[in-house]
């Protein structure tokens, strides 16, 4: 019944501006009624950072910003919801409009700058859901003006730990100004020291909580360097590959749009954010897993993150364009892969396709 309604209402509600269609969707999503996630197909199962995903698909942070419909949306299909991103303090975030829909590349600009109604309102929905079940997971970030934005940080893990699948550490905005800084290798560094250190404080009673730190696709390869080091000598649980991107493709089609500030998703970076995602892959050397999101809009796009090197991906951009039919079409597509004899099993073909990847040229 939801899939009908998705149908029926999405032209609609590229008509309006792209927040309030949003905020619509949130609103609507509120009042359905919840489903029982089912199994689906068992091959498709996927065991990361010592939890059992049903499937490999997950909604990406920045949909359900304030923990409004993860239940629902684990009932739509989806293998585990992030939520967020939340920061310590409510804030209003940038002044609108801040999200821009760029319809010929199928893309979004936003620079929305961590809107959220703060760690409470989104603490006290996830306490509500008792023992519902599912991977619902919690993506934090710093408040704009936080003067100590590693202490938030430490300030939400220690928040969110009880009633959170994972957290993620989100560094990689571009929409908060000096955000990205903490990407330095001496910022990351202090970071994840404080951060693993409060985890395994609070483990006794909050059970062990999984940490990953979401990075950019901008970054240069030295950086990247430095960054997957330190993760895996702080022992960190996972990485996000990656954000959205300050840069513009020569290919965009829509080339007035594409002028406002803010970060670009959906098709124009997945080539981007996949060869990053490459990259991130040949230095992680298996020492934990990685989720892939950046620009998927179809089964073949999200199998081609899991060949290089993604355990789990995530979308959000391509609903506006696609519907709630993606998270069937990408389970379909990954299912045939398993009938066709790419391998017996979905992890089989985790970074297929890596080391090949970081040989092509780089993506313009």
């Amino acid at each position: 019944m939801i899939g009908f309604f998705d149908r029926l209402a999405r032209p609609w509600l590229r008509a309006l501006d792209a927040e309030d269609a949003h905020s619509l969707t949130i609103k609507a999503l509120r009042f359905a009624p919840n489903r029982r996630p089912f199994a689906g197909d068992s091959r498709l199962a996927i065991r990361a950072f010592g939890l059992n995903f049903p499937n490999p698909i997950g909604m990406a942070p920045g949909f359900d910003k304030h923990a409004e419909v993860p239940d629902v949306l684990l009932g739509l299909g989806f293998g585990f919801v992030e939520v967020g991103t939340v920061t310590p303090l409510p804030q209003p975030g940038n002044p609108r409009p801040r999200l821009f829909r760029l319809e010929p590349d199928q893309a979004v600009i936003n620079r929305l700058g961590f809107n959220s109604q703060g760690a409470a309102a989104a603490l006290s929905r996830l306490a509500a859901r008792g023992g519902a079940g599912g991977i619902v997971a919690v993506n934090v970030g710093a408040n704009k003006d936080s003067s100590d934005r590693t202490a938030d940080y430490v300030r939400l893990i220690e928040q969110f730990a009880p009633v959170a699948s994972y957290v993620t550490l989100n560094i990689s905005s571009p929409n908060t100004p000096g955000l990205r800084e903490l990407q330095r290798a001496s910022a990351v560094d202090d970071l994840l020291a404080r951060v693993v250190e409060v985890r395994n404080r609070v483990a006794p009673r909050a059970g062990p909580t999984p940490l990953l730190l979401k990075i950019a696709p901008d970054l240069s390869l030295t950086d990247l360097d430095d960054i997957v080091g330190v993760a895996r000598a702080r022992k960190i649980d996972g990485m996000i590959v990656g954000n959205t991107t300050i840069g513009r493709p020569s290919t965009l089609r829509d080339q007035v749009t594409a002028k406002e500030a803010g970060g670009l998703s959906g098709r124009p970076l997945y080539p981007l954010a996949t060869r990053m995602l490459a990259e991130t892959y040949v230095r992680v050397e298996g020492a934990f897993p990685l989720i892939g999101a950046g620009g998927i809009d179809s089964g073949a796009a999200a199998l081609g993150k899991i060949r290089a090197g993604a355990d789990l991906v995530q979308f959000y951009s391509a609903l506006v364009y696609r519907g709630l039919a993606l998270v069937a079409e990408i389970k379909a597509a990954l299912s045939g892969a398993l009938d066709r004899g790419d391998a017996n099993k979905l992890s089989d073909l985790v970074g297929a396709d890596a080391a090949a990847m970081t040989a092509e040229p780089w993506p313009v």
